[in-house]
């Protein structure tokens, strides 16, 4: 009984891949995003044994944490998880059959960084005895990256109700245009539960993005524990609406293991009202309750202290120390503060500059460089540490500015890559160019790369996931894509990022569609392809 079985599916087999190739899954175009730097591509298909194996042969890389073989089967539970899998794939030939999946990591190290190597190569061959699926990797971070662009070839067949990998043989090298790729979350406005942010960290792995911008604290609450000063998270909305040191520790690992480096951010002397709940020291007076107190040598004691204890969890070489949007004019207006700003010979606006310089060299003292929102460059940017990297977001041509002075720079102008701002347009996330008149080598060289901003005034769990997606995902592509293989249509991508779309949803990820605003639900009943 078992012979004629197996001539059958090796028989429907060969005339499937004839027939899939010309009528089936869409293999005349790649529905890989963001697009790698290099693909050859053919039109045949192989079945994904269902037993798929991982090799590490010739790996320098031990895996001792687990980091690859963690990846490797989550890299197997996305792609079966969109059906059940009834197909029986050890009864085909194994000339058919993708057997596993061999990579090997050339650096022994899982050390994660700014910088670090995250190029691959991913090669799937038609032709031998037992096939497997080939990666190369400086680091095993590149090694993510490489399964995650394997799982975007593997396709659920209806027919066989199995999974099969499609345009093969596959050859792709890759490496990302930018090393800085990220993704703002605002956990001050609207508190978000550790199983969200995992979640979107998850979905970050999908495209590609590779800093998670934690904007914990703000002038709403401070749900944040710090050790040094326990106080400091009376500042949070409920007991519940908390995160332990334990909760942070849990986030930069679980971070860490999927690629992605986690960039604090404590937005100072601004927005910090409800630093003064635990501390109301630290409010210049209960009707001055930001900026922080300038006066106070308390205020920077207590930064200090944050920073100290945040150099137990973050491990990123960066830290954020905001400088947004400061008001001086209570300063002034605060008769203690006032004497110590005639005392020392300074204006508000002098206050503000010695606040954050002084910020600057406590964060450097904990080996930290420095992140700063664009007002402080605006401000008095020949005063900031040569260390700092200076963030745009208030409009274009900063960027410019930044780097012909010497500075490195982030770009997230609000106009176009600000998920909060629902009227930004898919379209307007994809063309955002981070180096728009910056023509020298020297000069583009600083600027690090780019991230999409999501404030929290109207996001909480009920909203977070279609706010993000699809629109940054469009961002992630001119983030990670060669300049030159962008398209300068962004209609032209369109049916690519909807099929990426799709993917995301059957992943479990709630991506709005592409059409309408941000979060738009869909116009009418229809495919999700067509939406």
């Amino acid at each position: 009984m078992g012979r004629p079985r197996l001539r059958t599916i090796v028989l429907w087999f060969s005339v499937y891949i004839l027939v899939e190739s010309a009528f089936g899954v869409d293999i005349q175009h790649l529905n890989i995003w963001p697009m790698p730097k290099s693909v050859s591509y053919g039109y045949k298909s192989l079945f994904l044994s269902n037993d798929l194996e991982l090799k590490t042969e010739g790996s320098k890389f031990s895996d001792g944490s687990s980091i690859l073989k963690d990846a490797f089967f989550r890299t197997i539970d996305v792609v079966r998880a969109t059906h059940v899998i009834e197909a029986n794939t050890s009864k085909i030939d194994p000339s058919f059959l993708l057997k596993g999946i061999h990579v090997v990591v050339y650096s022994p190290s899982d050390e994660l960084q700014h910088g670090v190597d995250e190029s691959y190569k991913l090669h799937i061959p038609t032709q031998g005895n037992r096939l497997y699926a080939q990666i190369e990797a400086q680091t095993v971070y590149g090694a993510l990256h490489a399964l995650q662009t394997f799982s975007q070839v593997c396709y659920f067949n209806i027919s066989s109700r199995g999974i099969m990998v499609h345009q093969l043989p596959l050859t792709i090298s890759d490496q990302p245009r930018f090393s800085y790729r990220g993704l703002l979350i605002d956990t001050s406005r609207h508190y978000q539960t550790l199983p969200v942010i995992k979640k979107v960290i998850d979905s970050m792995t999908y495209a590609k993005l590779n800093v998670l911008h934690w904007h914990i604290v703000d002038s709403q609450s401070f749900p944040l524990e710090i050790p040094s000063y326990p106080k400091l998270w009376d500042g949070a909305y409920s007991s519940s609406e908390r995160y332990t040191f334990a909760d942070a520790i849990e986030i930069v690992s679980y971070a860490k293991k999927r690629g992605i480096n986690v960039l604090a951010e404590i937005d100072v002397p601004g927005h910090a009202l409800s630093w003064g709940v635990g501390y109301p020291s630290l409010w210049p007076s209960t009707d001055c309750r930001e900026p922080l107190d300038v006066s106070n040598e308390f205020t920077f004691k207590l930064i200090d202290g944050i920073l100290s204890d945040f150099s137990k969890i973050f491990k990123y070489k960066f830290i954020h120390l905001g400088g947004d949007e400061v008001d001086t004019s209570c300063w002034q207006l605060t008769p203690h503060v006032r004497k110590w700003l005639q005392k020392n010979g300074m204006n508000g606006s002098e206050a503000y500059q010695y606040f954050v310089l002084r910020a600057q060299k406590i964060a450097l003292s904990h080996g930290y460089e420095i992140i700063n929102w664009e007002e402080t460059f605006n401000n008095f940017g020949s005063k900031l540490s040569r260390k700092t990297v200076v963030h745009n977001w208030l409009g274009s041509g900063v960027a410019q500015k930044v780097v012909k002075d010497g500075l490195r720079c982030i770009v997230s102008n609000q106009d176009k890559w600000y998920l909060d701002h629902l009227d930004a347009l898919w379209q307007g996330f994809y063309t955002n160019e981070p180096l728009t008149n910056i023509t020298d080598p020297k000069e583009q060289a600083l600027v690090l790369g780019g991230e999409v901003c999501m404030w929290a005034e109207h996001i909480d769990a009920s909203d977070i996931e279609q706010t993000i997606w699809p629109r940054a995902a469009a961002a992630a592509e001119r983030l990670w894509t060669p300049y030159d293989k962008i398209a300068k249509d962004p209609e032209e991508v369109r049916d690519r990022l909807t099929y990426f779309r799709c993917l995301l949803n059957q992943r479990g990820v709630a991506a709005a569609p592409l059409d309408g605003f941000g979060r738009a639900a869909p116009e009418e009943p229809g495919s999700c392809y067509m939406q």
